[in-house]
């Protein structure tokens, strides 16, 4: 599978439109839970960082840091895995549709 990104096929868009390139790779396993995990810029190392993501296996995380990499949201910056600056800038909005979320109050059905 390759890593989705803007101009590329990806789920759900044969055109490869940037917004379903980054809800195709946010979908994917464990994406969200390793930009929540770099948030904070103490750079984990991999064991690290598969720590923090309650035991995620290695090929899995290998993999997402692969692709976060190729999308330039993820680095390994010397001692372990960082938000690029457009990882932190995505980061950012998520934060914010974090905050929407909580505010969510779907219709009761009757």
């Amino acid at each position: 599978m390759t890593t989705p990104l803007p101009g590329r096929p990806v789920r759900g868009s044969t055109t490869g439109r940037p917004i379903m390139a980054l809800l195709d790779l946010l979908g994917r396993r464990w994406t969200l839970r390793i930009l929540w995990e770099l948030r904070d810029g103490a750079k984990p190392t991999f064991r690290e960082l598969q720590q923090r993501c309650d035991g995620v296996s290695s090929s899995v995380l290998a993999t997402r840091l692969r692709e976060l990499g190729e999308a330039d949201l993820a680095d390994h910056a010397g001692d372990g895995y960082a938000l690029t600056e457009q990882g932190k800038s995505l980061f950012e909005t998520l934060v914010r549709l974090d905050a929407w979320a909580a505010d969510w109050r779907p219709r009761q059905s009757s």
